[in-house]
């Protein structure tokens, strides 16, 4: 999973999204859409969604024997947030931070590159299961 975060120390180095010329918004959207048609055409993208932005985020906790606490966030504290993902089916570890450094370069204002941070994480599998191996071999 290529997870793109947005960062507070960036964004005084990036102006809000809201805030850009129509074609650079357009130039940024077509890299990402280029991206996913790239993926699907090498066989590697599962799925990929960017998100609203943090002000419409809730946080939602359980409360025993009563409705669930509903706050807004996350909080102004918050140095980071999740700005949208992918999740791609690749054949190495290697070709997976290729690909998260390639959307880190994902254009903005100018046409600059953003060189926003991509964590990269493995979506969790089932646990091996009769002595089979966590990576799928027996």
């Amino acid at each position: 999973m290529l997870l793109m975060q947005f960062s507070a120390q960036q964004s005084g180095e990036v102006p809000p999204i809201g805030t850009w010329r129509p074609e650079e918004l357009r130039a940024h959207i077509e890299f990402m859409q280029e991206t996913n048609r790239k993926l699907i055409a090498d066989g590697e993208f599962v799925d990929a969604q960017g998100l609203a932005g943090p002000e419409t985020a809730r946080i939602v906790r359980s409360h025993a024997g009563g409705a669930p606490l509903v706050t807004e966030g996350p909080f102004a504290e918050t140095k980071e947030f999740l700005a949208g993902y992918w999740i791609v089916d690749c054949e190495s570890d290697g070709r997976a931070l290729e690909l998260a450094a390639h959307v880190s370069a994902a254009p903005g204002p100018g046409g600059r590159p953003l060189n926003m941070p991509i964590e990269v994480r493995q979506v969790m599998s089932a646990p091996p299961v009769d002595g089979d191996h966590p990576d799928g071999e027996s």
